[in-house]
């Protein structure tokens, strides 16, 4: 497999959106920022400053960025940690994210995988192990592979709830 180009090459190359769909009730188990919070230690505002950082740079210069979540209710740990931060980092930083129970996705056509789309023109897959634990990314360019990564995309959006309105179980 090719190696596939960091998220900040791609997103620096990237002229007008990037969206992205996380699926996954679990990421990186051993993240120290989760663990703390599991551990009931506060959280610093932005929870993620180079994540908070980069995304600000881009919205500068027009890059739009959207993230939908669909999720299990009641949230898993490590969703409920996101969801906690999601205010103080991603939106902070402009990003807009909307969250979709997993029971009103039924009907949608959906990729098996996270995965980001950059302009309507590339996605960016990402495999996790069960527990969370990442493993690889993927690139794809094949205009139907990016149609159904970004009609889903879509789907998910239009049904999902914008984060200050969201109030998980």
């Amino acid at each position: 497999m090719a190696k596939v180009p960091s998220f900040s090459e791609l997103i620096a190359e990237t002229t007008a959106s990037a969206v992205h769909l996380e699926m996954r009730d679990a990421y990186t188990p051993r993240d120290e920022g989760f663990l703390d919070w599991l551990a009931g230690k506060p959280v610093p505002e932005p929870a993620l400053p180079e994540w908070h950082d980069l995304v600000l740079a881009h919205i500068s210069r027009g890059v739009r960025f959207r993230r939908a979540r669909i999720v299990s209710e009641p949230l898993a740990p490590f969703i409920r940690y996101e969801y906690d931060i999601t205010a103080g980092t991603n939106v902070a930083a402009g990003e807009q994210v909307r969250w979709l129970p997993r029971r009103r996705a039924s009907d949608l056509r959906l990729p098996g995988n996270d995965f980001w789309v950059f302009d309507d023109r590339i996605v960016r897959f990402g495999y996790f192990a069960g527990d969370g634990e990442f493993l690889e990314h993927e690139l794809s360019d094949d205009p139907a592979v990016v149609r159904l990564c970004t009609t889903a995309f879509e789907s998910v959006w239009e049904r999902a709830v914008p984060h200050a309105e969201y109030r998980p179980t």
